[in-house]
């Protein structure tokens, strides 16, 4: 999963993107309206959370933007304006949620993966596909019944494999949807991930290499076929 934080305090902003990442959830922070209209035309997210109250285009005219998009884009506000009045025109703006200042961290946490499972594309809270189950919202993994252990960052590359339904992801896309922002586009961080998410989940192997195309989770004979580092060289690379 893959979010906007719209905030102009850069140390909120920063402590926000940091409890999201602890969460599994990369994100992405604009300071100012300008910053975030050009992350909202460059990248795909799950979620905006929006401050209204910011330099440039306000967070009002973000979320009206996005609104004329029709993206389906959830929005999140997440401001100091906490009268009744401001929710309503909040909502009214199209927000589908609100939340306001001071507010716990894992709340907020919990209102996002809400929205996200909400969104047109997204998929049931708890996903099951060839005997993996991945519940995002306690962050457990579990492969035919058994605990798996897995970093962050496996996490979230395994809930966008999963999400696919068996369907072929680039490793461009993985790129995108579990890194933020700050990620080298030449990084090996992908395949290094997958490789090891692999060997986490143990054999038989269900993460199949489509050599050229990406990584797929083996739903037709889940298992069935050894996929090694040396099938995983193959991958396109990041």
């Amino acid at each position: 999963m893959r979010v906007l934080i719209v905030e102009d305090e850069p140390a909120l902003a920063g402590a926000v993107r940091d409890g999201l990442r602890l969460a599994a959830i990369a994100a992405d922070t604009a300071g100012d309206g300008h910053t975030a209209l050009e992350l909202l035309d460059l990248n795909s997210y799950d979620v905006a959370v929006l401050d209204r109250d910011i330099p440039g285009p306000s967070g009002d005219d973000i979320a009206r933007a996005i609104v004329a998009a029709g993206s389906g884009l959830p929005i999140l506000m997440l401001t100091a304006a906490d009268r009744l009045d401001d929710k309503a025109t909040g909502f009214e703006l199209g927000a589908d949620d609100y939340l306001t200042k001071p507010f716990e961290m894992r709340e907020l946490v919990l209102r996002i993966r809400a929205l996200a499972r909400r969104a047109p594309r997204s998929t049931p809270p708890v996903h099951e596909l060839a005997g993996i189950t991945v519940d995002p919202f306690r962050r457990e993994v579990y492969r035919d019944g058994r605990y798996v252990a897995l970093t962050r960052k496996q996490f979230a590359v395994l809930q966008v494999l999963v999400e696919a339904g068996g369907g072929v992801i680039s490793a461009e896309e993985l790129l995108e949807r579990a890194w933020d922002e700050n990620a080298d586009p030449f990084t090996n961080a992908v395949r290094i991930t997958v490789s090891a998410l692999r060997k986490r989940l143990g054999e038989p192997w269900v993460i199949l290499t489509v050599p050229g195309v990406g990584y797929r989770i083996d739903v037709d004979d889940a298992g069935s076929r050894t996929v090694d580092d040396r099938t995983t060289q193959s991958a396109p690379r990041a």
